[in-house]
């Protein structure tokens, strides 16, 4: 459809799930695609192969969103090797859940840095360039349970609702520059994470979904999509909840 065409975006943790999804449909709507990925660099390799399938360029960066200098030695290869970024997709993100009362200090540290310090990383990366160029987009991979928070995650709804508090201030601080800060956030969304639950546990979450099912992550790459294009272009700081009516 070319929703996306002449446009270059950068997504972190695109190796599997939904960022993958986000960097495939990416592809298929025109957008050149930098991303970012943590393990073997064959994986890299042949996600790059089939971005460019769809005749766009792909250059995949071993890379660490939250390191912070590393974070900012990306967003300048990225600039050097693509010239510019107009659309930043923060999507890098983990779990180590448990209940609070067992839940250590380790757990809560590394899930507030891979998936909040990476967002503020990548976007403080993000905000010279696209402030330069005045236009942009950076979109903030969010969750539900960070809207409405989750027993045995307190260390990942933390995260994700510093984040969605991290959209609303950057949307705020740079909408008169023309760049826009929105977040999505999915619900029951089925990955490689969820094909490894009791398929009874996947069928109570689907009980409690108005649609009856889990979302797919290409679902929630079409909601990036839209928040990457031209289409919002009077949208910012909001966040959509891509979750079946979970949440309604």
């Amino acid at each position: 459809m070319g929703l996306l065409t002449g446009k270059n975006a950068l997504i972190t943790g695109a190796s599997k799930g939904i960022g993958r999804a986000i960097a495939l449909k990416y592809a298929q709507e025109g957008a050149n695609v930098a991303f970012t990925y943590l393990s073997s660099v064959e994986k890299g390799e042949a996600l790059a192969a089939e971005l460019e399938a769809f005749g766009v360029k792909a250059v995949g960066f071993r890379s660490d969103a939250s390191d912070f200098a590393a974070a900012d030695k990306l967003m300048t290869d990225v600039l050097a090797a693509f010239g510019t970024v107009d659309i930043v997709v923060n999507n890098a993100g983990i779990t180590k859940d448990g209940l609070l009362l067992r839940m250590t200090e380790e757990q809560w540290d590394e899930v507030i840095r891979v998936n909040l310090k990476s967002a503020f990383n990548l976007t403080k990366a993000a905000t010279k360039p696209m402030m330069k160029q005045r236009g942009g987009s950076i979109i903030n991979i969010t969750s539900v349970v960070g809207v409405k928070g989750n027993a045995g995650q307190a260390n990942y709804a933390a995260s994700k609702a510093g984040m969605i508090g991290l959209t609303k201030s950057v949307a705020l601080e740079l909408g008169s520059r023309g760049v826009r800060c929105n977040a999505i956030a999915p619900g029951f969304i089925a990955t490689e994470m969820t094909d490894a639950l009791d398929p009874k546990v996947v069928e109570e979450w689907n009980k409690q979904i108005p649609l009856q099912r889990a979302g797919t992550a290409e679902e929630v790459a079409d909601a990036v999509v839209f928040f990457g294009s031209d289409n919002s272009r009077y949208i910012t700081g909001q966040v959509l909840n891509v979750c079946g009516g979970m949440l309604t």
